[in-house]
């Protein structure tokens, strides 16, 4: 199974203010193990950023002027999130952004077009109920390094997601395990191949064991009145 954990960063709350996304940053897992295969992108908004946002991110006008926009980006992101389970945390913040800048690039379609998509706010709420659910918290609930999280980064949150999902829902988040990582994929990630692993050798009882097995079953069911294990 493909899902890809994907965060944004915007130049504001409400995109029907006409506030742009800024960054997009998504890591892949398959069969609940990542990848190491992402996809991260800085945007040249073509407009400013507020100043409650930039307290969040820290990404300035200045450093996004050289940068592309949506338009240049969008099939290769539409590319990599094709087909796939998108987790998001509070998805439709995220999703409302989406679609807006693909609507202003007269794309028909929306994300849910493309993915299925998971928010892991309401997953969380449905697993703690009344209790906070913010990324910070579920990462000192589940344990969950954030240290480097100082500002907002849409690559970063979606890394650190990927840990929190998988410990929330009780999975393996080994980066190499099950793979093997090969050189760098050009435009970021690496490649990756799933390693064959021998089948687990199977030791069968000697009749001598068997025999003991069953009079020390015998001997319990004597000493006790039954035994399950007879039983069953």
């Amino acid at each position: 199974m493909r899902q890809i954990v994907l965060d944004t960063e915007t130049t504001g709350l409400e995109p029907r203010d006409g506030h742009r996304i800024i960054e997009i940053g998504a890591v892949e897992l398959i069969d609940r193990r990542l990848t190491g295969r992402h996809f991260h992108q800085y945007l040249n908004p073509e407009r400013d950023i507020e100043d409650g946002a930039l307290e969040v991110h820290g990404i300035t006008r200045e450093f996004l002027r050289d940068k592309p926009v949506f338009a240049d980006v969008a099939q290769e992101f539409l590319d990599f999130i094709e087909g796939t389970e998108l987790l998001i945390h509070n998805a439709p913040f995220d999703i409302g952004f989406l679609n807006m800048e693909l609507s202003l690039i007269n794309n028909p379609l929306r994300i849910e077009n493309h993915a299925q998509v998971l928010d892991t706010l309401e997953l969380a709420r449905d697993l703690h109920p009344g209790q906070r659910n913010s990324l910070d918290a579920l990462c000192k609930r589940y344990e969950v390094d954030n240290s480097s999280r100082n500002l907002h980064s849409a690559l970063l949150d979606s890394e650190i997601l990927a840990d929190v999902y998988l410990a929330m829902t009780g999975g393996q988040s080994d980066l190499a395990l099950g793979f093997e990582f090969g050189p760098e994929r050009e435009g970021g990630g690496d490649e990756f191949e799933i390693k064959e692993r021998p089948l687990l050798q199977i030791l069968l009882p000697t009749d001598e064991e068997v025999a003991l097995h069953e009079a020390r079953l015998k001997a319990i069911k004597e000493k006790s009145g039954h035994c399950l294990w007879l039983e069953l």
